[in-house]
């Protein structure tokens, strides 16, 4: 392995990554095919550009995962985090951007880097003896994807339309809800059952086909059949569900065996610590707003904390768990490096922290450095530790940063002091972890 590095994508993971490895003298080609081949959604050609307002969402530490992966990044000196800074207007409690400037100051600075070379080109098939880092983003292009499938040995690049929420699992009213698989198959606590009785499965139904949806639905929107939205289901009768994601056979209410459940709705592990649910089969285009305002009406969930709300949006990621060790190399191709969103993280932030971590971890196998990952109780060591061993492989979706993803105190932390306290706890052992990475 020679001391160059390419780098496939010019967002911002894949310019964070970049960035890090210049400026520890590392050579870095990095390829951007816009410019010569357009995306669907971007606008310009610009390096890390930004589609969306608001992407780098609050900076509360106490209140907020992402504002303590903020600071972890700028502990590592991160160009995205610096630019943002540096391009930053008023947006509340928000770290709002200036997109146009904030991408015109990440291109101006990896163009003029000694160590940077740019090329614009489309990439369709990775090198075997080469270090390269794909960070191509959720908008991976298709010959590209079609490479990857040929070099893990998958059957499909994981493509979804639709993400169900994601609730807090000690935000769950146990007193009402319970722990059943259906017809007792597997570990009988693979699920949590919600029961509707038949006026709460009506008014159920009524709520969310009165609930606004984001966009303009077309009558003529395809969807996959097995992740259907749940209001779209719902609209094709009002029995639908009950037979769908919500029948209630096979299942038994333990707080009252007596009375068959209407309706069940079901929540599904989402980790390995257990500390999160998904929303089984509720795929969803609702307004966040709305979403929060009929799932709430469900019994169990009436105090649900959302770790996720569910959206609608085309995507590209692999099944990391399976393919990517710890480093964020392939396992059957130790050459190739994933970072960004094709690997399964969700926002901005969380892109750059992987493009970041895929830097350093680069650096350290080509100069033989020991390195190991952020432990799992940062916010950067829980995303790491997320893609690559804390989800389950047959069920991986793409997460954004959340408490969620931290491993839980051995003691019990009162609930309203307990992000400030996983805020303070990651802080300290970043801040030792970095200090270890110097030594």
């Amino acid at each position: 392995m020679t001391k160059q590095v390419i780098i496939i994508g010019g967002g911002l993971a894949g310019s964070e990554a970049a960035w890090q490895l210049a400026e520890k003298g590392i050579a870095v080609k990095l390829y951007e095919m816009r410019g010569v081949k357009k995306t669907a959604v971007h606008k310009t050609d610009k390096l890390a550009e930004l589609v969306c307002s608001n992407s780098f969402r609050g900076t509360d530490v106490t209140k907020n995962a992402v504002a303590v992966l903020h600071n972890e990044l700028r502990c590592l000196n991160s160009i995205i985090l610096k630019s943002a800074d540096e391009n930053r207007i008023p947006a509340g409690g928000a770290l709002g951007i200036d997109r146009e400037l904030f991408s015109d100051t990440i291109t101006n600075k990896i163009i003029n880097h000694p160590l940077i070379e740019v090329i614009r080109e489309e990439i369709t098939t990775l090198p075997k003896d080469t270090p390269v880092l794909v960070a191509t983003g959720p908008l991976t292009s298709s010959k590209l994807a079609e490479h990857i499938l040929e070099i893990t040995g998958e059957n499909k690049l994981s493509f979804f339309d639709a993400v169900a929420p994601i609730v807090a699992a000690d935000s769950i009213n146990m007193d009402i809800c319970w722990e059943q698989s259906r017809y007792d198959k597997g570990d009988s606590s693979d699920y949590i059952n919600c029961p509707l009785n038949k006026q709460q499965y009506y008014k159920f139904i009524e709520d969310l086909l009165k609930a606004d949806q984001a966009g303009t639905h077309n009558p003529e929107d395809t969807y996959f059949e097995g992740c259907l939205p749940i209001e779209v289901m719902a609209e094709r009768g009002i029995e639908t569900l009950r037979y769908g994601p919500m029948k209630p056979k096979g299942l038994t209410n333990s707080h009252d065996p007596e009375n068959k459940p209407y309706a069940v709705i079901q929540l599904r592990q989402e980790n390995k610590m257990r500390t999160m649910y998904n929303i089984v089969g509720f795929q969803t285009r609702l307004k966040w707003g709305d979403q929060k305002k009929v799932f709430t009406t469900i019994p169990g969930l009436e105090n649900a904390e959302f770790e996720r709300l569910g959206v609608i949006h085309k995507n590209i990621f692999i099944n990391s768990p399976a393919l990517l060790d710890n480093h964020l190399r392939l396992k059957k191709q130790p050459n190739i490096y994933f970072a960004g969103q094709v690997t399964g993280v969700e926002g901005y932030v969380e892109s750059t922290a992987m493009g970041c971590l895929a830097g350093l971890m680069i650096h350290a196998d080509l100069t033989g450095k020991e390195v190991t990952p952020p432990p799992p109780t940062t916010m950067m060591g829980a995303l790491v530790n997320h893609i690559t061993s804390g989800a389950d492989e047959k069920t991986f979706q793409p997460m954004n940063v959340t408490y969620g993803l931290l491993e839980p105190f051995p003691e019990k932390v009162r609930k309203k002091e307990r992000k400030q306290a996983y805020g303070a706890r990651a802080e300290k052992d970043f801040k030792e972890w970095l200090n270890h990475q110097a030594n």
